[in-house]
């Protein structure tokens, strides 16, 4: 059954605009699925404490038949096949992050995968795009509007529209 999945994407090497765009071209040739909205851009700061250069963030929603196991699956052969992603430090730099952020009103949690993104309340730089194309989308657990998390967030988090 067909479900709506939102994607978070991310990338701090090298040419950071042109490895979305190239994701967002990947995510659209993945088998029976098909996107439906991009976020705008947003260069952002990275969080984690780990010295490096700034993000440039997006969100990506998804019409998909692929179960949530298999859809990571497919995120993570991109990830290391097509944006040749190494294992790095945690919150280190990346050339490409693909995160399921939420699948349809789905709550999961097993070894591999947690949905909603258990992060995803907390951070600007997933809050903001998400926003942009789903304002009034309902976080699963939150009981929440994605925009009213926005607001009471206060995270000092830079993100700045591209």
């Amino acid at each position: 059954m067909e479900q709506c999945a939102y994607i978070g994407l991310g990338s701090n090497i090298g040419d950071r605009e042109l490895k979305l765009l190239m994701a967002i071209a990947e995510l659209g040739k993945l088998p029976q699925t098909k996107v439906t909205a991009v976020s705008p851009f947003y260069e952002t700061e990275p969080v984690g404490g780990v010295p490096q250069d700034n993000f440039y963030n997006a969100v990506v929603r998804l019409n998909t038949e692929l179960a949530p196991l298999e859809l990571l699956d497919r995120l993570k052969r991109l990830e290391t096949e097509v944006f040749h992603r190494v294992p790095s430090q945690r919150w280190g730099a990346r050339s490409m992050d693909l995160d399921i952020l939420l699948y349809g009103e789905l709550v999961f949690n097993c070894e591999q995968l947690t949905i909603p993104h258990p992060g995803l309340a907390e951070r600007r730089f997933v809050l903001q795009p998400l926003s942009d194309i789903a304002p009034d989308l309902v976080h699963p657990i939150l009981g929440k509007r994605i925009i009213e998390l926005l607001t009471e967030l206060a995270s000092p988090e830079q993100v700045v529209r591209i």
